[in-house]
């Protein structure tokens, strides 16, 4: 397999932009009809998607210590969207008609034979992977809507009970699926620590354009049904005995609460007690729609601090004006706390800038990258 070949020939087709998943799921839906059920019904996003993998194995082809944990976790990933071994030599097939489509007369027999090989590859570790999960967790997990709190006009707290036990760690992410939006998948960070009753909390805001979590927070009620995908993630779990720091916007305020039930448990087990800084960024004091919680939390813990911060009106008393890391840093220096982070996309990365040019080593600061590259990217 001829690795500078492989990554020549990507770039020249990946070029073509929105015309290579276009030509590729047209072929794919053609030849093989019956993979359209594991797809929603708009393909918009999931074609960036496409993209967004497929560049992102190509660039990693030669470095196998670093794909391979990436397309195992993406063939358990893919279990709940019931795909099987017999749905890649489709996919394969699809692939490779299209890279021959877009590269015309470049398309040779030894390009040929290294997609080929290239995709067997990845179809291998994932099929593998996905088999040795099927051994010791489900697909998915159904779960009952036992609660649906609507805290602001934007934001639910949705609580669910799960058919059986989901085993997760705090600052871990599951992938929600409404029936509302089938085959839509989107990711939340449970909002609790695993509980004796397997009841699990999502803090949900509604995004604009989001047909998950528009569904979650306006369509969905108390008794409807959820699917939820196997837990994800390790950026955000808590380990060593370090004091945390840790910097929220909007509902990224979620996996820190599961985070803190963590620590307040080790703390009442006997274990460190280590101190915690929380900074919760909202435009104004009416969207810190958890507080109560918090404040409560705050007068069982000691080592806990919380600080909520308003970036678009005045503070009021127990607040502090501005964005969540420039009130962090106003309370610095963070020499040598683990620093989380967590947010909207925009919100991490400014965050994560901001910290850095404060002098905060980037080696001590954690956030989760679900991007259009990553596991959490929707659908197959």
């Amino acid at each position: 397999m001829d690795v500078t070949r492989l990554k020549d020939s990507w770039k020249k087709v990946a070029a073509y932009g929105d015309e290579v998943p276009l030509f590729f799921y047209s072929t794919l839906f053609l030849t093989h009809p019956e993979t359209r059920r594991l797809f929603p019904v708009s393909m918009s996003a999931q074609r960036d998607r496409l993209v967004g993998a497929l560049g992102r194995i190509i660039t990693e082809v030669d470095r196998l210590d670093e794909l391979v944990p990436f397309l195992q976790q993406l063939g358990r990933d893919h279990r709940k969207f019931a795909v099987v071994a017999e749905h890649y030599p489709a996919v394969g097939q699809a692939l490779l008609h299209t890279l021959s489509h877009f590269l015309g007369q470049e398309w040779k027999p030894e390009l040929a034979e290294d997609w080929s090989e290239a995709y067997g590859l990845v179809a291998k570790v994932m099929t593998e992977a996905a088999d040795e999960a099927s051994t010791s967790t489900p697909p998915w997990w159904d779960a009952r809507i036992v609660r649906h709190e609507r805290r602001t006009a934007d934001v639910a707290v949705v609580s669910v009970q799960p058919e059986y036990e989901l085993d997760f760690v705090p600052g871990q992410s599951v992938a929600v699926e409404s029936r509302l939006r089938p085959n839509v998948w989107r990711y939340f960070t449970p909002a609790n620590a695993p509980r004796r009753n397997g009841t699990i909390d999502f803090h949900v805001r509604l995004v604009g354009g989001g047909p998950v979590s528009t569904a979650l927070v306006q369509g969905v009620q108390v008794g409807d049904t959820l699917r939820l995908g196997p837990p994800v993630g390790d950026r955000l779990k808590i380990s060593g005995a370090r004091d945390v720091l840790m910097v929220a916007g909007g509902t990224g305020l979620a996996p820190f609460k599961a985070m803190l039930e963590q620590l307040r448990a080790e703390a009442a087990g006997g274990g460190p007690e280590r101190r915690a800084h929380l900074f919760v960024g909202a435009p104004y004091a009416r969207d810190h729609y958890d507080y109560p919680a918090l404040h409560e939390m705050t007068g069982q813990c000691p080592w806990l601090r919380v600080v909520p911060c308003v970036s678009r009106e005045p503070a009021r008393p127990g607040a502090e004006a501005g964005d969540a890391v420039d009130v962090a840093l106003r309370y610095g220096p963070w020499s040598q706390e683990d620093v989380y982070v967590c947010g909207s996309p925009d919100m991490v990365t400014g965050t994560v800038q901001r910290l850095a040019g404060a002098g905060v080593a980037t080696e001590r600061v954690r956030y989760e990258d679900f991007d259009s590259t990553s596991t959490s990217g929707g659908n197959p």
